[in-house]
């Protein structure tokens, strides 16, 4: 039965028109680092500015927004939730159906497009690709479950959402100490700052969080939020949203 809740979602997340903007907002993430590569002549610290600012603190929690909000969200606000919901199914399957979705939708159009821009706008080796992969990776199973958990308890998730990933991520916690410290994309960085070793302060990866603080903290609020989605949906009444 996951595998028909799984077939669903995709159909459901792909057949929308916000399906176009999962292909336009990598496209100008390319776009930019093809730019910032002609400019630049390939300078690792051109690259990071671009993946810092824009790719992981922009482009990457709208994209997660978008899509954590697309496999759930609207079927609750438009009510078609309901039918999935009446069926002799789990409501935890079905809620781990469509985030295994969402961390896949995330994969393809928000984690190896970041990489891609990364080689594209300049890299040495691949040491910046691998970094900046499994930090886009990491911020993507965060972001994602905390925007579908958001779905499920809130029908203003793309508000709350929007200002979360516009000014808490990318505006305070990019420049504000304190908020550095509790953010998902400072969290994920600390990876890249230890995979890049010496190159980081070299390259401007820096981050304020200790890897093994990062990596517990990524953990508690990807399975708080998994935790808080599934209980909610187990509670969620058969009818719509008022």
């Amino acid at each position: 039965m996951i595998f028909v809740v799984m077939h669903l979602t995709v159909r459901g997340l792909l057949g929308r028109r916000r399906a176009v903007l999962f292909v336009l907002l990598p496209l100008l993430l390319l776009l930019m680092a093809g730019l910032v590569r002609w400019a630049s002549g390939g300078d690792p610290q051109s690259t990071v500015k671009l993946t810092n600012e824009f790719s992981v603190g922009t482009l990457l929690p709208l994209m997660c927004l978008l899509i954590g909000t697309g496999v759930i969200g609207t079927e609750i606000d438009d009510g078609s939730i309901v039918y999935l919901l009446a069926k002799p199914v789990p409501r935890r399957t079905i809620l781990w159906s469509k985030l295994i979705v969402a961390w896949g939708a995330t994969l393809v159009f928000a984690v190896l497009p970041i990489i891609a821009a990364v080689e594209i706008a300049g890299d040495e080796g691949t040491r910046l690709g691998w970094a900046y992969g499994v930090t886009a990776t990491l911020a993507a199973l965060a972001y994602t479950a905390v925007f579908v958990a958001l779905s499920v308890v809130t029908r203003n998730v793309v508000i709350i959402g929007l200002l979360y990933a516009l000014l808490w991520e990318t505006v305070l916690g990019g420049y504000v100490p304190g908020v550095r410290n509790v953010s998902i994309r400072q969290w994920a960085l600390a990876a890249a700052e230890n995979m890049l070793g010496d190159r980081a302060p070299v390259w401007g990866v820096t981050s304020d969080v200790s890897l093994t603080a990062a990596l517990v903290l990524l953990a508690a609020t990807t399975i708080g939020a998994i935790v808080l989605a599934v209980r909610r949906l187990q509670t969620l009444p058969l009818t719509t949203r008022d």
